[in-house]
């Protein structure tokens, strides 16, 4: 255990702070993984409705909602 007021306070804060950053690098992690996802199934969803509009004959042209 430190003795003086600065190591105190660095031994004291430093936990918090790394506890911290574990806490953000994972709610990064996933917002990130959840945003790739929604992309992924965005692009799946896209394929198909192309593939039903080739399938009945219309343009594919502004499937996307647009």
């Amino acid at each position: 255990m430190p003795e003086s007021f600065w190591g105190s306070a660095i031994f004291s804060v430093v936990p918090s702070l790394v506890v911290g950053l574990i806490f953000w690098f994972v709610v990064r992690a996933l917002v990130r993984a959840d945003r790739n996802e929604r992309q992924a199934y965005a692009a799946i969803d896209k394929e198909e409705r192309e593939r039903a509009a080739h399938q009945r004959g219309e343009a594919p042209e502004n499937l996307d909602g647009t």
